[in-house]
């Protein structure tokens, strides 16, 4: 069995049966296989797609290949990222196509359940129109109808017209008799429970053998009525025996009038519930044949009504035209079946006129036009979709055709094309390729499956076409070429040496052979690669082509891979190699060599020490991809660098694509601090910084000392005191918020705090951040008030625990019942400068009516006040 006889019987026809519907899942649609691969997914998609072309000349599939056609385009670029390697679109597409699948199902299921109702009965007409319309298959359907207890049956046929011509007075006399029916006028209260009416007519009986609707049961009735005396009731029993009397089958007659009961409930718009209780409790029909003839008369609306039914369906599923024959055939018996030939004629009559105009139209886009809007009224208006499809659209105006990639591996010719002027219909564009002429249609040649020709024939003239098709009917194609494909030589390189350059490249099969031009010079080459001297430092630019022999023998040159080599003496190691921290920035190294005389040195950061042994002689792309480049700035003697991170510093000497590895570094990464912030807290230094990244510990230095401030810095000899030093941890600074230092208030510290770490068990300190905290210095003063009533005055005593001097006091007042906080809160009533302490000031006392307060401030900022009693610095009168 062939693959397209397998994609039918697997694809196709599943999805022709759903509707026309295509798989939404696209390992069933292009019939992907697991795993997932780069090449077999553009292999498998290409061969799918022509099985595609070969099957829509069927007209079952035709309108599903267009539909598979129309959503390849929308799936276009998930396979071009598969076809470039990238399956990431495709998985998470094949991922989404399995939820619409359940997705659609689960709305296929309500719709089912919906048309189901209360009955669970459905007929297999509407579970075929709702498979369809939801795009899953039928017998999928039908499962879930099975699962969901739904019963899939054609309805019943009911009786349409009565048998007994005078029915409607046999109704009036029952309904004055006051029975619900006529097995009730029968058999009267012998029927003891539900009775069966479909398929043969039964009931359970109170007495005597079984119920039978034939002259037996007519004569038992009517000798009872003949016993009764007479009046008007008995009037109307003779007219129901009348009915029952005739040559009618009493079956159908009963069947008929408990239908047209129901009938009449289902005018005045009773639900299906109403209708089914009217039918158990009212009727009193066994449960299974009251939902039956429930169902059957519900149905009876749709298609199958009467002429009006049948037309109203014709018209619904745009079959016009059989339905203004049936019309025209058929006799008219309702005003509805009167309106609907009506508007059935009129649609074919203007739809004919519509077709005769496209048959003289000379402009196949104006002519489709046309047909379209006829078929819109008539959908099967004959002759018109034929027609329509054999009109062609107008050529493609120019094709391109441009060569792609004939340097590498993967060369290509790449179509472009405008679309065609014709705007009507749907067109699409068929490729075709042909050797040494232009192809005259789609079949002239070898298809393409898109716009790009993956293989083209080498050294040979290609002609294109793209021919634009619509429907069955295709314009003359538009033509690209001739098209030589001449691949270039592959994998070219060029090695330079001492003065020495080789190259190698793959020539292609096809080329006769390879020519090498430098600086505008051919030099000896074989078919795959050279050797020459040439000077070093110098730049040598090579040009390396293909020669083709065309069809004449002559021959013909590529443009050619161009590249460039300087050839130059193998790059010296750096011997000897000194590492040290830059004054001028912590977080920087001078790195000082002695500059090799071959190649240029770089510093390169690798995590472990250097595989290399000294002096040995390695590409640069193997350099590169075991350590990190580390830019530098020249300074004198050598580099300035930033490693960032601890590792070996390792410099290499570069000359092209060659490294001499010379001497190397072990760098420890302890960057300094950031943003040292110190401040007094009572008997507490409080110190804060950003702790450096990477770091789980850091050094305190520290020296605590009046006498010994202004000295030099905190580390060198000091009159024979050496500072203190403690290492804090990561976890007591998170713990702590900082660092906490007990340091007097009149002493002043001086501290440095750097980042340390233990490397081959010795302990590395790195760059370190100083800090200096002054000595405050607690001053007390207090307010007494004395002297005679007429000449008050104020005194400030001021006294600390050793002689100084204040720069500045001032002496604040403020009125009302709040304590001045700052110098700015009152008014200044006394300021004095270089005040010594102990001592004492005097003043005036303030001449101030009502409340107010006193308060002194100093802007020395060695010096804290210290306030006396608040009932000192109040004054109430």
């Amino acid at each position: 069995m062939t693959f397209d006889d397998d994609y039918k019987r697997a694809v196709l026809e599943p999805a022709r049966a759903a509707g026309d519907q295509p798989p939404e899942d696209l390992r069933i649609r292009y019939a992907l296989t697991e795993p997932l691969a780069a090449a077999t997914v553009a292999s498998q998609v290409k061969l799918v797609r022509q099985c595609w072309r070969r099957a829509r000349g069927q007209l079952k599939y035709r309108k599903l290949i267009d539909r598979l056609e129309a959503e390849h385009r929308e799936l276009a670029p998930i396979f071009a990222a598969a076809d470039r390697g990238d399956l990431r679109p495709l998985a998470e597409r094949l991922r989404g196509g399995q939820e619409r699948t359940r997705h659609r199902m689960s709305q296929a299921r309500a719709r089912l359940a919906d048309a189901a109702g209360m009955l669970r009965m459905v007929t297999p007409g509407e579970v075929e129109g709702i498979a369809r319309a939801g795009g899953v298959r039928r017998d999928e359907l039908e499962t879930v109808a099975a699962t969901d207890r739904i019963e899939i049956r054609e309805p019943d046929v009911l009786p349409a017209t009565p048998p007994y011509a005078a029915y409607r007075k046999v109704r009036e006399s029952l309904d004055v008799l006051g029975r619900r029916h006529l097995p009730d006028f029968l058999f009267g209260a012998r029927l003891a429970g539900p009775m069966r009416v479909l398929d043969g007519f039964s009931a359970p009986v109170s007495e005597g053998g079984p119920l039978r609707l034939d002259g037996s049961a007519v004569t038992a009735v009517a000798a009872q009525w003949a016993r009764r005396s007479r009046d008007s009731s008995l009037t109307h029993a003779d007219t129901v025996l009348a009915s029952l009397r005739s040559d009618v089958d009493l079956a159908e007659l009963t069947l008929y009038d408990l239908a047209e009961r129901l009938r009449e409930r289902l005018r005045q718009r009773a639900s299906e519930r109403a209708l089914l209780r009217y039918a158990l409790e009212d009727l009193g029909i066994e449960p299974g044949d009251a939902r039956r003839l429930v169902f059957a008369v519900l149905r009876e609306s749709g298609p199958g009504g009467g002429l009006a039914g049948r037309l109203r369906a014709l018209l619904d599923a745009g079959e016009v035209y059989a339905a203004a024959e049936m019309a025209d055939a058929a006799a008219e018996d309702d005003e509805e079946a009167t309106m609907l030939a009506a508007e059935a004629r009129h649609r074919v009559a203007t739809a004919v006129r519509l077709r005769e105009a496209a048959v003289h139209e000379r402009d196949p886009d104006t002519a489709w036009r046309l047909l379209a809007d006829a078929l819109r009224l008539v959908g099967d208006l004959p002759g018109a979709a034929d027609h329509q499809r054999r009109l062609p659209p107008r050529q493609v105006p120019a094709l391109s055709a441009d060569v792609d990639g004939e340097t590498g591996d993967d060369i290509r010719v790449r179509l472009s094309w405008p679309d065609s002027p014709s705007t009507a219909g749907e067109v699409i564009y068929h490729l075709v390729r042909r050797r040494d002429r232009p192809p005259r249609n789609a079949a002239d040649g070898e298809a393409l499956p898109g716009p790009h020709d993956d293989r083209p024939p080498v050294n040979v003239p290609l002609y294109y076409g793209v021919v634009a098709v619509r429907g069955e009917a295709a314009a003359a194609p538009a033509v690209a070429g001739p098209v030589i494909v001449r691949p270039e030589p592959r994998d070219v390189e060029l090695i330079s040496g001492d003065g020495v350059v080789t190259g190698r490249w793959r020539c292609p099969p096809e080329a006769a052979r390879a020519l090498v031009v430098r600086d505008g010079k051919a030099i000896a080459a074989g078919r795959e690669g050279f050797q020459e001297r040439v000077p070093n430092g110098v730049t040598h630019h090579y040009r390396i082509s293909a020669v083709y022999l065309d069809a004449d023998g002559r021959e013909a040159v590529t443009p050619g891979v161009r590249t460039s080599v300087t050839p130059s003496a193998p790059p010296e190691p750096v011997y000897e190699l000194t590492a040290e921290p830059d004054p001028a920035d912590p977080e920087s190294l001078l790195v000082r060599f002695d500059p090799p005389r071959h190649g240029t040195v770089e510093l390169v950061l690798t995590t472990g020490p250097p595989p290399w042994p000294r002096s040995a002689l390695v590409p640069v792309e193997e350099v590169r991809q075991a350590g990190r480049r580390v830019p530098g700035t020249p300074v004198k003697g050598g580099l300035a660098v930033r490693p960032g991170t601890g590792g070996w510093l390792v410099a290499v000497s570069v000359a092209e694509d060659m490294a001499a590895i010379g001497a190397y570094h072990r760098h420890v990464n302890l960057p300094p601090p950031r943003r040292v912030v110190t401040e007094r807290r009572g008997a507490f230094v409080h110190v804060g910084f950003d702790w450096p990244a990477d770091v789980a510990e850091v050094e305190l230095t520290y020296l605590i000392g009046a006498d010994r401030v202004g000295a030099e810095r905190v580390g060198a000899d000091r009159v024979g005191t050496a500072p203190e030093r403690e290492i804090v941890t990561r976890a007591a600074y998170d713990t702590q918020g900082g660092i906490r230092l007990p340091v007097p208030e009149d002493e002043p510290v001086e501290l440095q705090v750097a980042a340390t770490g233990t490397v081959g068990g010795s302990r590395v300190t790195g760059p370190a951040v100083s800090a200096e905290v002054t000595a405050h210095t607690v001053v007390a003063y207090d307010l007494e008030r004395g002297g005679p009533p007429w000449r008050r005055s104020l005194t400030i005593r001021l006294s600390a625990g050793r002689p100084l001097r204040v720069a500045r006091l001032a002496l604040v007042l403020r009125t009302g019942r709040v304590m001045p906080h700052r110098a700015g809160d009152g008014e200044t009533i006394g300021a004095w400068e270089e005040i010594p302490v102990p001592g004492e000031v005097s003043l005036p006392l303030p001449q101030v009516s009502g409340p107010y307060w006193l308060r002194c401030f100093t802007d020395d900022d060695v010096i804290e006040l210290s306030d006396p009693p608040v009932r000192r610095l109040q004054v109430t009168r």
